[in-house]
């Protein structure tokens, strides 16, 4: 009898053509689906299942952003849980032969340890004043980075301590596999995260963006060959909940999406060039500054957003599976659907830093509220001492000075 250890050294040194199928996801179409359309051909049963499914999903989509801004980043984090989850599946059924030691722990262990650096991140960003407020968090988030690095620290411990003789090679391919599965999935829906917190139409504008692109490419496709895009950026603009930047009120502890619009969300008139004016027979034209960013964003998600899916295309073929999991009817796994999101959310993050952010008063402000009385001091005699140098402050404006005290010290003192 063949030593298991000889035997698994030999499947390792298989060439990849060799490696085993994943098994074909089974069919979750309920059952009341089906026999109402089992007279219909499988190209119009697939139809039918598709639209369907989407309907009930735009539906609950929508019901989410009723529901608010919180809901709506529980959703992100539970698709990024799923879709990791799809992928490192994949490994699993691929090398599972292998009985590799401690696999599943610790890509569940990593998924866990970056979650909390990220969302550790985003809590110490924009919750600096309900953590100022609680004695036990201040020592989590002034430390946060350094318990970050400890617990990976620890999970890397761990792998290097399973590591097989002979079987290093494949362990640090599975590794590796574990690692790009993170950044693809918890990095990206960080920066989903982080485009909700700039207003709710930098979330729902991409994403629309992509899935209308996605639809009328099936739907256009499948009768006609065509992919137009539908844009609502105008509809969205016109209202406070959609443009506001998301922001934690600590005294009610809720989130809240009220301010003044900024000018990307106001009204604005437009001389159209000469060349088109005799086209269009306009010479001016009422827009929002938003609805030119809006193109930019239609645009990649027409021409570069497919390539998401291209990608993902190519890694199903790799491994001779349709779909990333069944978890959809008539549309595969989460990931299937979110393959062009991830790579919009990183490029709508992008163009947000280098294009529209600026300085934020209020964010700067919170970070001041939570130095100590010594600190605020320092900091309002440079920015005074920089003000008179400017010529904007004089001098003798004391009074000034002693009513910025004022208004920050009963803040200091909670």
């Amino acid at each position: 009898e063949v030593d298991l250890e000889e035997r698994l050294h030999e499947l390792d040194l298989r060439s990849d053509s060799d490696i085993p199928d994943v098994p074909p996801p089974t069919d979750s179409t309920p059952e009341i689906l089906k026999r109402a359309l089992s007279g219909l051909s499988a190209r119009w049963k697939n139809w039918w299942i598709r639209g369907i499914l989407s309907l009930a999903m735009i539906s609950g989509f929508f019901l989410i952003i009723y529901l608010g801004s919180f809901m709506l980043m529980l959703l992100v984090l539970s698709i990024q849980v799923k879709c990791y989850h799809e992928i490192i599946t994949i490994g699993y059924r691929v090398y599972h032969s292998y009985d590799l030691p401690w696999f599943r722990s610790l890509s569940w262990y990593f998924l866990l340890c970056v979650n909390y650096f990220f969302y550790g991140e985003t809590v110490a960003d924009y919750f600096a004043t309900f953590v100022q407020r609680r004695e036990q968090l201040q020592f989590l988030i002034r430390y946060h980075r350094f318990i970050s690095f400890a617990l990976y620290l620890t999970g890397f411990c761990m792998f290097v301590l399973s590591l097989v003789k002979k079987h290093y090679r494949l362990q640090f391919y599975m590794f590796a596999w574990t690692h790009v599965t993170l950044l693809i999935t918890v990095t990206q829906s960080h920066l989903v995260i982080q485009n909700l917190f700039e207003g709710m139409i930098w979330f729902l504008v991409p994403i629309s963006s992509v899935i209308c692109n996605d639809i009328t490419a099936y739907i256009f496709g499948f009768f006609f060959g065509r992919t137009p895009l539908i844009k609502f950026s105008y509809f969205l603009a016109q209202h406070q909940y959609f443009v506001c930047p998301v922001e934690y009120n600590s005294e009610t502890n809720r989130f809240v999406t009220e301010c003044e619009p900024s000018e990307l969300f106001q009204m604005k008139k437009y001389s159209v060039p000469p060349l088109l004016q005799a086209v269009l027979g306009w010479e001016t034209v009422n827009m929002y500054p938003f609805q030119m960013h809006s193109f930019a964003l239609s645009t990649f998600a027409s021409l570069i957003g497919p390539f998401g899916g291209f990608f993902a295309s190519g890694f199903k073929r790799a491994f001779k599976i349709k779909d990333f999991a069944d978890t959809i009817p008539g549309h595969g796994g989460i990931m299937d659907r979110f393959d062009c999101q991830y790579l919009m959310a990183t490029f709508v993050h992008v163009y947000i830093t280098s294009f529209i952010r600026g300085p934020n008063p209020s964010k700067l402000l919170k970070q001041l509220l939570i130095l100590q009385p010594e600190q605020q001091l320092s900091v309002y005699k440079t920015l005074k001492s920089y003000l008179v140098e400017k010529g904007i402050l004089q001098p003798s404006l004391r009074g000034l000075g002693f009513e910025v005290l004022r208004l920050l010290q009963p803040q200091t003192s909670q």
